[in-house]
Order: structure tokens, then C-alpha cells, then sequence
């Protein structure tokens, strides 16, 4: 039977986030007390549901406020915490003026920054990073090279660069820098989780995530003349938030955990919000192919390089290291959408 920690205060960075906001829920709901950082408490339409939290869980959680360009600025955060989520990093993948700026230097340099935090905290002893698939492939023709068809936790990013898809090269520097810091010390355990596409319902009322956004498309009348033929591997956000906190505290659990769900393409996502939100769906039923959505465009950052090498189904992604060592699950069927 597996060795399991019950952290008693876990800093969670980049609280007011997609993923993060359910860690910090689940986490609380679990009795465990929580610190967690945002860019700015005067934010308050991106922090209100963490204050709403605050209120619920009397005394269980402490707001920080954190810059991953400003090193130092997450020391406090970290006191008298015991274990540590980093979730805090850059995710847009358009209207990018300057990759190294925008997503690689408070990627990479973010993460290292809240390492050192973690050290000279001198009392987390374990670390969970929040990575992405996108540090494991960059497009779906990727799964080409491998003779299996399918990519595992051994496998990461090589095609990926400052001009081709940023944000993959960003999430990819950002995790072996975090490897390597690990290697060089030893007063914490380090785990990496590797989520595919997440989706499900927010916490926020934000809707400038790039995850929400992708499915808020759907709605918004940009897809009314039909669907690119794209296919994402996706995972439920409760579920990813879940395995987080199974990585945190299975202390058996080592190395990257691939997290998916399901392979899903954008005419079954739009046909699933159909059935549940009937008329509001705006997305068209006609599956686009290749060149006519390269001309529409209704995805941007999605421009030719991205489109050629991304109509190939992708092959398989394996889960078995996330089923077997932290016993997540699969959530089917339409509940995984929003």
C-alpha cells in the first residue's frame, strides 16, 4: 500500500487560475491549510472567488501576493509551508510580441525563482509542478517519430522553439530547469504532472483563460461555419486538480504523470454543448477541412505551420503511469464539458 502525507499547509502559486483555483478548493475541503499566491490582491475580479473561499474556510487560507519576475517575492508565501503546487505560468498562444518576454524567461526563470523560495522556506519537502504535454510533444504529426504511435513520460518536446510554438517551448525549458534545480539538492521531492487540454467548469468568472476561451468559442459565433477537424487529448479539471493532490501526497509517486482523460475532436466537443446547451451553441455542424480553416481563421495562433502538421489524429498518449501510481480516474462522456 502506498505511502500517503497529509500536508498541514500547502502553498499553491498562480491561486486565482483555472486549475489552480480547484487545487486550492479540493485542498481546503480536505482540511488542509493553504497559501496562495496571486499577481495582485486589488485584482478583485480575478481573486473574488478565493475571497469567497476565504470566507468558507475560516482560517484555512492566506492570500500572497507574488511576481514570478521579481525574485524574493515569494518567500513569504512559502513560510511555514510543508509542501508546495506551482501552478503560476504564462498560457496564451497568440497575439505573442515577444516569446522570450511574454512566456519563456516567467516560465522558466518563474519556476526556478519559486524553487529557491521553497529553499529557503527550510521546511517544504515536497514539490509538484504543474508541466503540460506540451512539454512532451509539440504538434500531433510528433507522434509520427515513435514506432508505437504513442508518446509516454520519456518523450519530450524537440520540435518546439522561440518562433514556433512559444508557449510548448516555454512549458518544456520550464520543466527541465525545474529537473535540474531538483538534482542539485535535497530537501525536497519533486513531481511533475503533465495535463492534456483541460477543460470542465471554472470557479472564476474570468473568461480570459486560454482553456475557457477555446470552449467559450463555441458560443460566441465564431465557428458558425463549421469546426476544424482538430483533435486534442483532454482531461476534466477536477480531475487534474485531483491528481495533483494525489501526487502531492503519494510519496511512492516519482518522476512525470501524463494526465488525459480522453481524445476528443472539436465536431464531437460541439455536438456534446449541443445536447446540453442546445441553441446557445453557435458552432457550426460542418467539419472544416484544411485550407478553408487556414483562410477563416477563427482560432488565432492557429496559423499554417500549426494547421499542416496538426489535421493528422494524433496517436495515443499513455496514462497508465498516472493510473497505476496515483489512481486517477477517467470522467466520460459529456460531464467533462463545462
Amino acid at each position: 500500500m502506498s505511502e500517503k502525507i497529509k500536508y498541514n499547509r500547502v502553498m499553491v502559486t498562480g491561486g486565482s487560475g483555472y486549475i489552480a483555483s480547484w487545487i486550492v478548493r479540493q485542498l481546503l475541503e480536505s482540511g488542509v491549510s493553504v497559501n496562495a499566491t496571486v499577481r495582485s490582491l486589488e485584482a478583485k475580479t480575478k481573486i473574488s472567488h478565493l475571497e469567497d473561499m476565504r470566507d468558507e474556510f475560516p482560517g484555512q487560507l492566506e492570500l500572497f501576493e507574488a511576481d514570478l519576475g521579481i525574485i524574493g517575492s515569494f518567500d513569504r508565501a512559502a513560510l511555514g509551508c510543508d509542501a508546495l503546487i506551482h501552478c503560476a505560468s504564462p498560457f496564451f498562444i497568440s497575439d505573442i510580441s515577444d516569446p522570450n518576454e511574454e512566456l519563456i524567461k516567467p516560465a522558466k526563470g518563474g519556476t526556478i525563482n519559486v524553487l529557491q523560495a521553497a529553499t529557503r522556506s527550510g521546511s517544504v519537502t515536497r514539490v509538484v509542478l504543474t508541466s503540460s504535454v506540451a512539454a512532451i510533444h509539440t504538434d500531433n504529426i510528433d507522434w509520427q517519430r515513435k514506432a508505437s504511435g504513442m508518446l509516454d513520460e520519456a518523450d519530450w518536446n524537440t520540435t518546439a522553439s522561440e518562433k514556433y510554438q512559444p508557449y510548448s517551448y516555454s512549458k518544456t525549458l520550464a520543466e527541465q530547469a525545474a529537473w535540474e534545480y531538483a538534482k542539485g539538492q535535497d530537501q525536497f521531492t519533486l513531481v511533475a504532472v503533465n495535463p492534456s487540454f483541460v477543460i470542465g467548469p471554472s470557479l472564476s468568472t474570468r473568461s480570459d483563460s486560454t482553456s475557457v476561451g477555446t470552449i467559450a468559442r463555441f458560443f460566441s459565433g465564431e465557428l458558425k461555419i463549421g469546426v476544424p477537424a482538430l483533435r486534442f487529448g483532454m482531461g476534466d479539471v477536477r480531475d487534474v486538480a485531483r491528481a495533483h493532490i494525489l501526487a502531492l501526497e503519494n510519496q511512492e509517486a516519482e518522476g512525470r504523470f501524463i494526465l488525459m482523460s480522453e481524445s476528443l475532436g472539436f465536431p464531437l466537443v460541439a455536438e456534446i454543448l449541443r445536447e446540453r446547451y442546445g441553441e446557445a451553441v453557435q458552432a457550426g455542424t460542418r467539419t472544416l477541412p484544411k485550407f478553408p480553416f487556414y483562410l477563416i481563421g477563427p482560432f488565432p495562433g492557429f496559423f499554417w505551420g500549426y494547421t499542416k502538421k496538426n489535421y493528422v489524429g494524433p496517436g495515443e498518449l499513455d496514462t497508465s503511469r498516472s493510473s497505476n501510481n496515483l489512481g486517477v480516474g477517467n470522467r466520460q462522456g459529456s460531464d467533462s464539458i463545462p
